[in-house]
């Protein structure tokens, strides 16, 4: 299955793919991840974090959900390099207004609701997530000073770094270390170079602190609980398969 495969299996399940995005964020995500791939097509650059976001994105939707299937299969194999053929941004365009039409409709009739508050803007719903996952258990200061001079460098590990004005300084989430240790996980350590941590820190973190519709739970509180290879398996939905 090829990029433009992906986008045409939207179109085609667009009613129900609007339909079981039943979170405004998850929905937003998707949307956001829509633009960012047609501005890069129209741009003529390389597509690829924005069809990795697109992909994570989409695992929202239902186990059950044609696309989900799909994506499950581990038959999605392209990532709009090496020859292959991307989406056009018209087809792009056609799920995202479907998604963006969905919203304005739910803005226009809020049905029972009194008083509802204007859906919020995609700056607010990734601040809203951002605050999220710095909320997420980390390692204190002086454990991450400690584990940044007893241990050598790892790229691997997740370092979320607070862009707001006066934010604190690098949080390393706690789950990526054996319990009561400085020792990171092997896995966490395999799937965050899967998932590109040293380039996307927030995407792997937002992978493996949020809600997972393949593995049916949250990827940091399945660790030790799930196989690792099923864990290694849900993050390869998100890169190129062989």
């Amino acid at each position: 299955m090829t990029p433009e495969d992906l986008l045409a299996l939207l179109v085609t399940h667009q009613e129900s793919l609007a339909a079981d995005l039943h979170d405004e964020e998850d929905r937003a995500e998707v949307a956001a991840a829509l633009r960012e791939t047609r501005e890069a097509v129209t741009a003529g650059r390389s597509a690829s974090p924005a069809l990795r976001r697109l992909r994570r994105a989409l695992s929202a939707l239902p186990p059950e959900h044609p696309v989900s299937a799909a994506l499950g299969s581990r038959r999605y194999a392209a990532d709009g390099t090496e020859g292959r053929a991307l989406p056009s941004a018209d087809a792009i365009g056609t799920v995202l207004n479907l998604l963006e039409a969905r919203d304005a409709t739910a803005a226009s009739d809020p049905g029972p609701r009194t008083g509802a508050e204007p859906a919020p803007e995609p700056e607010e719903l990734l601040a809203a997530a951002r605050e999220r996952l710095l909320a997420a258990p980390a390692l204190t200061e002086r454990e991450h000073a400690e584990l940044l001079s007893s241990h050598e460098d790892r790229p691997e590990l997740i370092r979320l770094v607070d862009p707001r004005p006066g934010g604190s300084g690098a949080r390393c989430p706690r789950f990526q270390f054996r319990p009561g240790t400085l020792q990171p996980l092997p896995v966490v350590l395999r799937i965050n170079g899967l998932l590109r941590a040293d380039l996307d820190p927030w995407g792997a973190a937002d992978w493996w602190l949020g809600g997972n519709g393949w593995l049916h739970g949250v990827p940091a509180d399945l660790l030790g609980t799930l196989p690792d290879e099923e864990l290694e398996g849900a993050a390869l939905e998100l890169v190129e398969a062989d």
